[in-house]
């Protein structure tokens, strides 16, 4: 039953994502769908990547690397940290993670590529940008963001791909396309000033405001409810 339930969801949730980008004439293809999959059991997760997903996103560092132990025999899964970063996270985020959307420190950044394993290729890096500038929510201000990847450019464990917003809650879909807009605009400000970078991700859009972000560009959208329904309650 709940096969059927997430299978349909994905369908549902990659329909919405081809009509919205052929609405504002961009190719489906560029845009990547992140299963947000914090508080889901590794069944769940199972049970997506059995319809061809691949990318899953998680919140909490422990209970991810449970999943990740429990699914060890996917090796083909895509396994992002979108939660927030402590120092003491970083070694497994480092060793575990092959994408991170919640960059904002340098001290952070430097432990990351201090840890990444050599053996592993270089851990790709979003900058989160406090887009609405809300003091209860992580991510640097947008006129530091130059500034901060000029600095990434210096940690050759990490691959600066593009940056991460989570904008101030709203309806208004006029209100949501602005904010996703403001970080598109940063993303370009940011290519040309540094070219040497492959500033190709934006990762902005959620369940709620799915469409305001593939009008504005978003190349990657973190979808977690349209997937797997209501959060459970935490591992």
């Amino acid at each position: 039953m709940l096969h059927s339930v997430i299978t349909e969801h994905i369908a549902k949730v990659r329909q919405q994502v081809e009509q919205a980008c052929y609405k504002y004439g961009r190719n489906p293809s560029e845009v990547k769908i992140l299963a947000v999959s914090k508080t889901q059991p590794a069944e769940a997760i199972r049970m997506a990547a059995s319809t061809g997903q691949q990318a899953f996103g998680e919140n909490y560092l422990q209970e991810a690397l449970q999943k990740q132990q429990a699914l060890a025999d996917l090796p083909d899964l895509e396994w992002h940290f979108i939660g927030s970063v402590q120092s003491n996270k970083t070694r497994d985020i480092a060793e575990n993670f092959t994408w991170l959307h919640t960059l904002d420190r340098q001290k952070i950044a430097k432990r990351l590529n201090d840890q990444r394993p050599a053996d592993l290729p270089r851990l790709k890096v979003l900058i989160q940008v406090n887009i609405s500038n809300e003091t209860s929510k992580a991510g640097i201000a947008s006129t530091e963001a130059l500034d901060f990847a000029k600095q990434l450019l210096q940690l050759p464990r990490l691959e600066l791909c593009g940056l991460m917003c989570i904008p101030k809650a709203s309806k208004n879909f006029t209100e949501q396309r602005q904010a996703f807009a403001q970080l598109a605009a940063l993303q370009q400000k940011l290519a040309q000033a540094l070219p040497e970078l492959n500033l190709n991700t934006l990762s902005m859009g959620m369940s709620g405001d799915l469409e305001a972000a593939l009008a504005e560009g978003s190349t990657l959208v973190r979808i977690g409810t349209a997937i797997f329904g209501e959060r459970k309650a935490k591992i």
